[in-house]
This record gives C-alpha cells, sequence and structure tokens, in this order.
C-alpha cells in the first residue's frame, strides 16, 4: 500500500534548480565542437552512430548526481549515462536524462530538452524539464508537482483554447509517407520536450514506442498537471491501451537496474483516440 506523500516542496525546488543546471550547461556549450561516442558502435551494423552520447551528457549527469547527493544522499538515482544508485530501498527515485535529443543537440538542430523527474514508490510525483525552444519562443524549464499545476520558470501556464484549429499537430516516432491521422505529424528526436510541448497545449498529442524511463519520467507529471491522458500498454501491440498508473518497481534488488520500457501515449481525447488506432 502506497504511503502519504511528504512534504515536496523541497524536492520540487531542487529539481527545477537542476533542470535550470542543465539548461545553463548545455547552452554554455553551443558552437564549439563536442566529444562524441555512440553506444550501438559495433554491436549492431543496422544500429550504428545511432544512439549519440557526447561529453555534455556526461558531464551534465555528473554536475546533477554531485548536487543531488548533497541535499539528498538517501534518495535513490536512474540515469541515462551511469549506473543507478540507492537501489530498491530508497522511497524516492529521481530519474535524469542529462539531453534528451542528443543527435539533434551535436547537430545543432534546436531541439533538445535536459529531463528530471522523481518517482515516489515507482510513480512519477514532480518533473522539471528543460525545453531549447517553448510557447514564450526561448528556452526555459516547464514545472509540475502532483496535484499542482503546470509552470513555465515562474508563471502557471493557462490552457490555451484551439478548438478554432482544425488540424492539430502530434508527435510521432516516425511519420510514414501519406500517413492521415486527421492532424499534421512532426518528429522532433525529444520525447522529453514533446512531453512539455503537449502538457502545454503546442501539440494535441504524441506517442512513443519504447520510451526509456528517462525519456519520459519528468513529462509525466507536466501532463497530469495538464490533466491530459497518459496511456500506456504492453510492449505486445495487440495489448489494449490503459490508464498509466506508475513505473511499478523500478528496481531489480538483485542488480540495481532499471526495467520499465513500455509504449506510451499522451494528449487530449481526440488526440490519443486517433494515435491508439495508428498500427506504427
Amino acid at each position: 500500500m502506497s504511503r502519504t506523500l511528504p512534504d515536496l516542496a523541497p524536492i520540487h525546488a531542487l529539481a527545477v534548480e537542476m533542470a535550470e543546471l542543465a539548461g545553463a550547461q548545455i547552452t554554455a556549450s553551443l558552437g564549439r565542437a563536442l566529444a562524441v561516442r555512440y553506444k550501438a558502435l559495433g554491436a549492431d551494423p543496422a544500429a550504428e552512430f545511432r544512439d549519440p552520447v557526447s561529453e555534455i551528457d556526461q558531464n551534465v549527469e555528473t554536475l546533477l548526481r554531485t548536487r543531488l547527493a548533497d541535499r539528498f544522499p538517501d534518495h535513490g538515482v536512474i540515469g541515462e549515462e551511469s549506473a543507478p544508485t540507492g537501489g530498491s530501498g530508497a522511497d524516492f527515485t529521481w530519474i535524469i536524462d542529462p539531453v534528451d535529443g542528443t543527435a539533434n543537440f551535436v547537430n545543432g538542430y534546436p531541439l533538445f530538452a535536459a529531463s528530471i523527474g522523481v518517482a515516489f514508490e515507482g510513480r512519477p510525483v514532480i518533473g522539471a524539464v528543460w525545453c531549447s525552444a517553448s510557447h514564450a519562443l526561448r528556452p526555459g524549464v516547464y514545472h509540475a508537482v502532483e496535484g499542482g499545476a503546470l509552470h513555465f520558470e515562474a508563471q502557471p501556464i493557462a490552457a490555451v483554447d484551439r478548438s478554432g484549429v482544425r488540424r492539430r499537430i502530434v508527435g510521432l516516432p516516425r511519420v510514414p509517407v501519406g500517413l492521415d491521422v486527421g492532424f499534421e505529424a512532426r518528429q522532433s528526436g525529444s520525447a522529453a520536450l514533446e512531453c512539455a510541448f503537449v502538457a502545454a497545449g503546442l501539440l494535441a498529442g504524441a506517442r512513443f514506442e519504447a520510451p526509456n524511463l528517462w525519456d519520459v519520467a519528468g513529462g509525466i507529471p507536466l501532463l497530469a498537471a495538464s490533466n491530459l491522458s497518459v496511456l500506456t500498454r504492453l510492449s505486445n501491440a495487440t495489448a489494449e491501451w490503459e490508464n498509466f498508473a506508475g513505473f511499478g518497481d523500478i528496481w531489480t534488488p538483485e542488480e540495481g537496474a532499471a526495467i520499465w520500457r513500455q509504449p506510451l501515449l499522451v494528449g487530449d481525447r481526440a488526440a490519443v483516440a486517433a494515435l491508439g488506432r495508428l498500427d506504427l
């Protein structure tokens, strides 16, 4: 049985601070040559050069882990670039993606994000996502805490009425030629960015086929704050979509490794209905 949530305010404040710090580090690195390696290099010829990791990914995650260890040393941490720490005994787990959309970032294509998610007993309750672009036409942090409103930096974001727009935009992991789902489809290359954009009303919805924890953990609380649907299903394509209830046991005690990786469908009612029917 889930226990009562403790005060989330100091954790929320640190999540926003860490997202801002990640954004500052990313911004400071723009315009210079970066050291880049590839996770799949030599392992699978079909996937060669498709999963880049820059020195900034690694440096930012190291910096954030150090900051977190000083403030909340008893919390668990799962990050994309380093081994998990804290294990199954931690009530809170921080889930970090230092640069989501690294392929965009290393190519200078200005759509990427830094995502900080905090889960309590496997349920995402805090999200802070620094985005390189926003509804305000500038970089900044979208953030939310369970039960609260969606914010961009210090300001709450009111819902925008886009009922007059006849064809809204949705995010898809790939956009097949000739596909028409009643929406304009886009492929941004960053799941965290798309979650934030759906929460802020810039996209009507998005679908992710096999995201990792760190791709979506920061974005899910933003979507919840905007009262939008978040659905998942087993990897089996014939399974039914159902309401996302949490990552479950995100640790395997014998290994200390994150295990959740499932399709995710997010957005307003019309978008999730249309995207859920797609055979991708």
